[in-house]
C-alpha cells in the first residue's frame, strides 16, 4: 500500500514539475480586494498545491481525532457492558447455590402440596 501511496504521489509531483516547466509567464493573482502579487504561474501553482495538501493533512489528523474520541467512548461502553455481564453471572451461581443447598429441603417436603391449595 505505501508502494501505491508513494506511485501516486511521484506522479502529482511529476505531473507538477512538467507543468511548472511549460508555465513560467508571470501572471497576477488578487488574494483580496486591494492585495495583488504577481508571480510565475507555476510558483502560484504550487504554492496552491501545498496549501491544499496541508488543508488535507489538517483534515486527515482533524478525522483521525473523531475516531479515536468515537473508539474511545465505545471501548468505556464495552467495559461497562461486560463487567454489568460479570455481575450478573456472578447473580446467577449465587442463585444456583442457593438453589442447591434449598433442594434437599424441598425434596423432604410432603409430596401433595396441591391439596393445602383446595
Amino acid at each position: 500500500m505505501r508502494s501505491l501511496n508513494f506511485l501516486f504521489i511521484f506522479l502529482i509531483c511529476l505531473a507538477l514539475v512538467l507543468f511548472s516547466i511549460e508555465n513560467t509567464q508571470p501572471t497576477t493573482v488578487q488574494i483580496i480586494k486591494g492585495v495583488r502579487v504577481q508571480a510565475p504561474l507555476c510558483v502560484e501553482l504550487i504554492i496552491a498545491t501545498g496549501l491544499g495538501a496541508i488543508l488535507a493533512w489538517l483534515f486527515s489528523l482533524w478525522s483521525r481525532m473523531q475516531r479515536t474520541i468515537g473508539s474511545r467512548q465505545e471501548n468505556r461502553q464495552i467495559r461497562q457492558k461486560e463487567q454489568r455481564i460479570q455481575e450478573l453471572e456472578q447473580d446467577v451461581e449465587r442463585y444456583k447455590a442457593e438453589i442447591e443447598e434449598k433442594t434437599p429441603l424441598l425434596e423432604s417436603a410432603p409430596a401433595n402440596l396441591e391439596t393445602v391449595d383446595s
